[in-house]
């Protein structure tokens, strides 16, 4: 039985591909510093746990801190984070896009310009922690994987695109398991459908964990968010990826049929996810809508709520 403290409030777990990515190193620091951008889509939905899929790194986590006292300086208080270098800008040494030269942003293990562009990170009411970090996992040592033989990068490719974390959550009273990803978009490539094969193997990492074909399922509650990029029926990529897992017999789907994210060129569509284990009693469910800041993009953030009995 899953038991909380009494009487506590219900806990609202997030994620957002709101764009915190910036052109150059630093500058996401400095913009946070100095006043911008506008955080008011964070703010208003009051987060206890936030991912966020589009996010530059740096080693010493400064944006994220900068990030961390903008928020606390609205309302909004959440002391705990957890960042990695992600696998985004990180160089392979090949010339994977087979322009002829090397160090190229999709020469890299995922798209970047700099090392950690547009990565991961996690804001927390509570202490959180890593659990187990799959992100140098190679993309033809996933069982079943739909790399090419003949892949530019086979013998070097990471799965991941950004990072696929479990992290811990000490909730009091116990403790919560978040399988986090933020896949490649399924575009931008040709009729080998690279891309295309890299995303379907990027959302199905944590469906093989929790089937145990990556070892001992995780026990206990966990909670699947992230950016998946593909949408059930509608754009490019694999859909069925987004069915099988939103069928998966352990996940609650608490947004069906919604949309997170509307471009001009292919219309609404839904890509980021937020899906609890059907152990957790489900208190409320909702998406926002765009910031009201251009600059962080047309996603919206998604929310559920987790009952505290």
């Amino acid at each position: 039985m899953l038991a909380l403290a009494a009487s506590a409030e219900p806990v609202r777990l997030a994620t957002w591909h709101g764009d915190f990515s910036r052109k150059g190193p630093g500058l996401l620091l400095k913009e946070l510093e100095s006043g911008g951008p506008d955080l008011s889509t964070i703010l208003g939905a009051e987060p206890d746990v936030l991912l966020l899929t589009d996010f530059d790194y740096d080693a010493g986590a400064a944006a994220l801190g900068a990030l961390q006292r903008r928020l606390k300086a609205g309302g909004l208080d959440l002391p705990h984070r957890f960042a990695a270098r992600p696998n985004t800008g990180r160089a392979t040494g090949l010339d994977l896009d087979g322009d002829g030269l090397l160090g190229g942003p999709r020469d890299a293990q995922g798209f970047g310009w700099f090392s950690g562009q547009g990565g991961m990170a996690v804001l927390a009411r509570w202490p959180i922690s890593l659990a187990a970090d799959r992100s140098a996992t190679l993309w033809k040592d996933l069982p079943d994987s739909a790399i090419a033989a003949d892949d530019p990068g086979f013998a070097v490719q990471r799965l991941s695109s950004t990072a696929h974390w479990r992290l811990t959550v000490a909730l009091p009273g116990m403790a919560l398991t978040l399988l986090t990803l933020a896949a490649t978009p399924p575009v931008f490539d040709g009729p080998e459908d690279r891309n295309g094969r890299r995303n379907r193997d990027e959302v199905l990492l944590w469906i093989r964990v929790l089937d145990g074909a990556l070892g001992p399922a995780p026990e206990g509650p966990v909670i699947l968010l992230g950016n998946f990029n593909v949408d059930p029926k509608r754009g490019d990529g694999r859909h069925e990826v987004a069915r099988r897992v939103l069928s998966h017999p352990r996940l609650r789907d608490p947004h069906p049929g919604t949309d997170t994210v509307t471009w001009y060129s292919t219309g609404p569509m839904r890509v980021s996810y937020v899906l609890p284990d059907k152990a957790l009693p489900l208190a409320g469910a909702g998406i926002t809508p765009p910031s009201p800041d251009p600059a962080l993009g047309p996603h919206r953030l998604v929310w559920i709520d987790i009952a505290r009995p």
